[in-house]
């Protein structure tokens, strides 16, 4: 047995103290744990009770840690054990936490899920792809994803917001084939979390048009980047060359041929 000869505050954290046992430094503990165990000058320890002590009070130091890292936002329970252990907590101290957590009502995976897909929603013109990926990466369960995603993002607010990114996507492309626009556009929107079928009803509703000026423009500058690259081969080579070149942007035939034509 060893007997606590003082008791000091930290001079850095009030709420800290340190115990000595025998003249000299042991352990430091929170002011919950002093008095839950009733840790005064003059009392025995054993290397139980010092075991006990130090669990207890990790216990609360870990939970001090994590109601501070919630009170900047909601979080999930994977992000609370992701933090503790980062925070060189063990393994079943951060556990102990979530528990505590969730039966006082500061953690609740479901109630994440539906804040975090409305503010989404509302903020932003992600698909439904996206937004389940990214709360499955916050560790909440595939069942509550599903089920929250689909309550709270309808199928007409999805497509208005497919159709919101090709309208603002579509002229960024404009200076390629309109079939290379068209894929370009529908990659950006996978991107973004969409579904193929979302998407092709997208690009049907913002009633793309292809523009022959623009298309034909945008040949020409392609061909005579082309012609440029392929200087040392013979017209019939240069011809096949650029023929598939042109052909690979998506450009049509019958306006390939018209630019061979005009320059032969």
């Amino acid at each position: 047995m060893r007997k606590i000869t003082k008791i000091s505050v930290q001079q850095k954290n009030k709420e800290r103290f340190n115990i000595f046992l025998d003249d000299e430094y042991a352990f430091a503990v929170y002011e919950t744990t002093l008095l839950k165990f009733q840790l005064v000058k003059g009392k025995e320890l054993d290397e139980l009770d010092v075991e006990e002590i130090l669990f207890s009070d990790q216990i609360n130091k870990a939970y001090t840690s994590a109601v501070h890292y919630l009170s900047f936002r909601m979080r999930t329970e994977k992000e609370i054990v992701d933090y503790l252990i980062e925070k060189e907590y063990a393994a079943y101290v951060a556990k102990e936490i979530v528990v505590k957590l969730k039966e006082q009502g500061y953690l609740n995976d479901r109630e994440f899920a539906i804040a975090y897909a409305r503010t989404q929603v509302n903020t932003t013109l992600k698909g439904r792809g996206i937004i389940k990926k990214e709360l499955m990466e916050k560790g909440v369960d595939k069942i509550i994803i599903e089920d929250t995603v689909e309550a709270e993002y309808s199928s007409e607010q999805e497509l208005e917001h497919a159709v919101n990114l090709v309208v603002k996507y579509a002229p960024k492309y404009k200076k390629d084939s309109f079939k290379i626009m068209i894929q370009k556009v529908e990659q950006a929107l996978v991107r973004k979390g969409y579904s193929f079928s979302v998407i092709k009803l997208a690009i049907e509703e913002a009633e793309l048009e292809e523009d022959t000026s623009e298309e034909w423009d945008a040949l020409v500058k392609q061909a005579e980047k082309y012609h440029r690259k392929y200087p040392d081969l013979d017209d019939y080579q240069q011809k096949m060359k650029l023929k598939g070149a042109l052909y690979r942007k998506g450009f049509t035939m019958d306006l390939i041929d018209r630019w061979l034509e005009e320059n032969q």
